[in-house]
């Protein structure tokens, strides 16, 4: 029988699309700001991103054969391996994509390419696997948060720009932040797993004033962007705060209470990159 959490569906995490969506919007709407655009090419960015989301999270679990405290069924070791290969070929078509962007925009874009394809592959794989390392969420930020949004912003304005490594922090930090609510969440199970996430190494309690700290700095970024002149309309992602209450008041409950902590923090992401997104259009 397959686990639950290996099924495709659950594989797949669909609820965490709304990284590869926001972040990439934010680059292409950092271009649009200082006057470039290009339908096409906005397209196939955000094709792009979004193939890399979904290859990263269906070659997640493959780590997972090699760790002796798991017992999995043959079931279940089948569908990592079939979530792997089509995860991998998701990637592959992200890698095409790149191909042709690169063509059109300039050679930098290869290697921001490389760079994020390597992290999207180490992030549980052999010999990098930097999940178990506990670099996860600070890579994050700057795999799936900076370098995507200034590699979008580069892609039409065929330069980087200050002005979007800027604004990408905020977004990059919320990343790291549902990156932590995943562990939090799999904090047991990654300990009895000897999964050395961020959270086992440093403890639950100090990893939830982490979550914290970062949720706290996203808003203050917004604010130092609004008052800098960077976004002055920023401030507008203050409508998001009423929905981080709730994945803050999961991260106080014990392990059953608080599941849908990574679910309730990539909501008040996708409506925090609204609120972003819509304050980078004025």
């Amino acid at each position: 029988m397959i686990a639950e959490k290996y099924l495709f569906r659950h594989a797949l995490r669909p609820f965490s699309f709304s990284v590869a969506l926001i972040v990439c919007l934010t680059g292409i709407l950092s271009a649009y700001r200082e006057g470039f655009g290009d339908p096409l090419l906005a397209s196939l960015i955000l094709m792009a991103g979004l193939l890399l989301q979904a290859g990263v999270n269906l070659i997640n679990d493959y780590a997972d054969l090699s760790q002796p405290n798991l017992q999995l069924s043959s079931a279940s070791q089948q569908q990592i391996r079939f979530n792997f290969n089509l995860g991998l070929g998701c990637i592959l078509f992200a890698a095409v994509i790149a191909c042709y962007l690169i063509a059109v925009s300039g050679m930098l874009l290869l290697l921001f390419s490389v760079i994020g394809i390597i992290g999207a592959l180490g992030y549980t794989m052999e010999p990098i696997n930097y999940k178990r390392r506990g670099l996860a969420v600070f890579l994050v930020f700057w795999l799936m948060g900076v370098l995507m949004v200034s590699g979008a912003c580069y892609v039409l304005a065929k330069e980087l720009s200050h002005s979007a490594l800027l604004i990408s922090i905020p977004v990059s930090l919320f990343v790291s932040l549902l990156l932590l609510s995943n562990e939090l969440r799999d904090f047991e199970e990654d300990t009895a797993a000897g999964i050395k996430t961020l959270t086992v190494k440093i403890g639950y309690a100090r990893a939830s004033q982490l979550y914290k700290a970062l949720m706290i700095c996203i808003y203050l970024g917004c604010l130092a962007l609004s008052i800098n002149g960077s976004m002055p309309f920023a401030l507008v992602v203050l409508l998001s705060i009423p929905f981080v209450i709730k994945p803050l008041k999961l991260l106080a409950l014990d392990k059953g209470a608080r599941q849908p902590i990574t679910k309730a923090t990539g909501r008040s992401f996708l409506i925090f990159g609204i609120c972003y997104c819509s304050a980078l259009l004025f």
